[in-house]
C-alpha cells in the first residue's frame, strides 16, 4: 500500500509527516527493554511481507500485518513500521523518502486504533479472542486502505479513480489479513501467551 513519490500534495505530505514524527516519538518512549525483541521481529516481518506486492496505479497491494503489530506493540507500531518503510525505500525504492510520513500514518495509524479497540479483548481466551483477532487484522487493512484513498483523493481530482480502485482491491486482503492475524494470535496463545497477556507500555 506504499504511495509513491510525486503523487501526494504538499499539505498531505507535511501533515502526515508531523503526525508520523509525533507517533514515532511517543512510540519510542513507550518501547521498553522487554519489547525491543518483539519490535525487531515484527519490523522484520512487516519488511518481508511488504516486499511481495502488486502495483496498482500510484499504490500497490501486499500483506501488511499492521493489525498484529498494533495489537502487540501499541504506539510502538509507529517506529517499527517507519523503520521497515525506510529500509524498503532506501533498498528497493518502495514508496520513497518524501512519502515516508504519509505511508507511516497510513499503516501505523490503523494499527494504533486496533490496539485501543481490541487489545483488551485478545487477552481473553476462547471465541471472543479469535473474533477480535480477525477483526483487528481485517480492520487494520480497512483503515489503511481508507486512509490511502483519502490521501489520494485529497491530492487531486485525477486520483479519484485510483483511490477508489485501491480501496476496493484491498477488500480481499482484509479477509486474508484477518485470517492471518487470527491464526497468529491462536499460535501465540499456545506457545507464547505472555506476548498476549503482558502490557505493551
Amino acid at each position: 500500500m506504499h504511495i509513491t513519490e510525486g503523487v501526494l500534495s504538499l499539505p498531505i505530505l507535511a501533515g502526515s509527516g508531523v503526525i508520523a514524527c509525533i507517533g514515532t516519538a511517543i512510540g519510542l518512549q513507550q518501547l521498553n527493554q522487554e519489547k525491543i525483541i518483539t519490535a525487531g521481529l515484527f519490523s522484520a516481518a512487516f519488511f518481508v511481507a511488504s516486499l511481495i506486492h502488486v502495483p496498482i496505479g500510484p499504490g500497490n497491494i501486499h500483506l501488511i500485518l499492521n493489525g498484529m503489530v498494533g495489537l502487540l506493540l501499541g504506539w510502538a507500531a509507529f517506529p517499527v513500521i517507519l523503520t521497515a518503510l525506510v529500509l524498503q525505500a532506501v533498498l528497493f525504492g518502495f514508496g520513497g523518502i518524501t512519502a515516508l510520513g504519509a505511508n507511516t500514518v497510513i499503516m501505523a495509524g490503523p494499527a494504533l486504533l486496533v490496539y485501543y479497540l481490541f487489545r483488551n479483548a485478545i487477552e481473553q481466551t476462547g471465541k471472543k479472542q479469535m473474533i477480535c483477532a480477525f477483526l483487528a487484522g481485517a480492520g487494520s487493512i480497512f483503515g489503511s486502505a481508507l486512509l490511502a484513498s483519502v490521501f489520494l483523493f485529497a491530492s487531486g481530482q485525477s486520483y479519484i479513480h485510483s483511490a477508489t480502485t485501491l480501496f476496493w482491491l484491498h477488500v480481499p486482503l482484509m479477509l486474508v489479513e484477518g485470517c492471518v492475524t487470527l491464526f497468529a494470535v491462536s499460535f501465540l496463545e499456545k506457545v507464547q501467551p505472555d506476548m498476549l497477556h503482558s502490557p505493551c507500555s
